[in-house]
């Protein structure tokens, strides 16, 4: 190997240390750009003053009376406050400075409505302020287990991809002001539970089933909530027992089995007043048992909206119609057969080929039983075959006794 050249080397050492230089250099901007950094303040905008709201009824109303604080070290130039309700509640009237957006239920969300408000002046850090108007809100007939949420931001929120467009409001538009009262908040969101006086009727559907046996047919049950009221938070199922005699091949939807019946759970828009679900079984009919009868019914947990309780249950019936099968089920040979071919005709295959069994053509149709020996028909192949056999054996031993004479008299 060639000697290295001495100028490269030290060339080369000298660039490493450039490099390592440039790298500690670094380092140590890096190291002081957090303190720059944390120079850099934000508002921190919080809110407070909003309650839990319990015994509103249909068609009543109430206020959201809120407090902003900002917590921060900055002025927030502005604010915007979202207002937004489940959907049994809705806003009795909605400010210029606003605007609002129903929202369909998605990703287990429930349906709501919300109203953005822009609040055109400066939070200061350390005041506190409330609009000077507070929104009200209102209990629609379907009230019942609600949820207000109230959140603050001093950047513009966007509207909800998942709603129909924003509508602008109609009332005059509301301030923003300064006031020494009211209670100093935590976060940037809060959520409160809003309470009816209301009921809501679940009820279930039972099937009547008409079939013979070894018949499947559909079993379709249902659940509905009469209302008036929506539900927003309830963990009910509904339990389905088949009818004794019957299998289920195929399951329903949202249905699991545990140990003899099925729990079935439902989407959250069955909740909603007027709200169905429905479960379709395949019910195979086994054998007919004298008054079957199943039921489907609703799960046992407490429902203090739903005071009636006589559709809570619901009768599953099974008429099984065709004559009663007797004896063996339809399709398997039975012991007592007659064969179909005559005792006097002679199997097919020739006992001298090593087989002792009859072939395909014999007169059980190739039938076997799950032992391998040949189904029991009457068929006379075997009884045939043994006699053959013995002749065999006993022409063999008339032959050694021959041949033992003629060796005894050679003559």
């Amino acid at each position: 190997m060639p000697r290295p050249d001495r100028r490269a080397v030290r060339a080369s050492r000298a660039s490493r240390a450039a490099a390592a230089a440039l790298g500690a250099a670094g380092l140590i901007a890096l190291a002081a750009a957090p303190a720059a950094f944390a120079d850099d303040a934000e508002p921190d905008v919080v809110v407070g003053g909003v309650e839990p709201v319990d015994g509103l009824k249909p068609g009543g109303t109430f206020d959201v009376p809120v407090t902003l604080a900002n917590k921060g070290t900055a002025t927030a130039a502005k604010v915007w406050v979202t207002y937004a309700v489940t959907r049994g509640l809705d806003f009795a009237e909605v400010p210029s400075n606003c605007w609002t957006q129903h929202v369909r239920s998605y990703d287990e969300m429930p349906e709501r409505w919300t109203a953005v408000c822009e609040y055109d002046r400066q939070v200061q850090p350390g005041a506190l302020y409330t609009p000077e108007t507070p929104i009200r809100v209102k209990a629609l007939d379907r009230a019942l287990d609600d949820e207000l949420r109230v959140e603050v931001d001093w950047n513009a929120p966007w509207p909800d991809e998942n709603g129909e467009d924003p509508v602008p409001g109609t009332a005059p538009a509301v301030n923003l002001v300064e006031t020494q009262t009211g209670a100093v908040g935590s976060k940037r969101l809060v959520d409160v539970p809003v309470t009816s006086v209301n009921t809501a009727d679940f009820q279930v559907t039972g099937a009547a089933l008409k079939g013979s046996v070894g018949e499947t047919v559909p079993m379709k049950l249902g659940f509905t909530n009469a209302g008036p009221a929506w539900v927003k938070n309830t963990t009910v199922k509904v339990v389905v027992t088949p009818p004794a005699g019957t299998t289920v091949v195929k399951v329903a939807a949202f249905c699991r089995l545990d140990g003899h019946v099925y729990y079935c759970g439902m989407r959250q828009p069955a909740y909603n007043e007027g709200g169905h679900e429905s479960y379709t079984f395949q019910l195979r009919i086994d054998k007919r048992v004298p008054h079957a009868k199943g039921s489907v019914a609703l799960s046992t947990e407490a429902r203090p909206f739903d005071p009636d309780k006589t559709n809570d249950k619901a009768d599953i019936t099974l008429d099984v119609t065709g004559a009663d099968p007797t004896g063996t089920p339809s399709g398997s040979a039975s012991p007592t057969a007659t064969p179909t071919t005559s005792p006097t005709t002679s199997p097919t295959a020739s006992p001298t080929n090593g087989s002792t069994g009859g072939s395909s053509g014999s007169a059980d149709g190739g039938t076997t039983t799950p032992d391998g020996n040949l189904a029991a028909t009457g068929s006379p192949a075997l009884p045939i075959a043994g006699a053959a056999a013995a002749a065999m054996v006993a022409g063999a031993g008339t032959l050694v006794l021959v041949r033992r004479h003629r060796n005894q008299n050679p003559s």
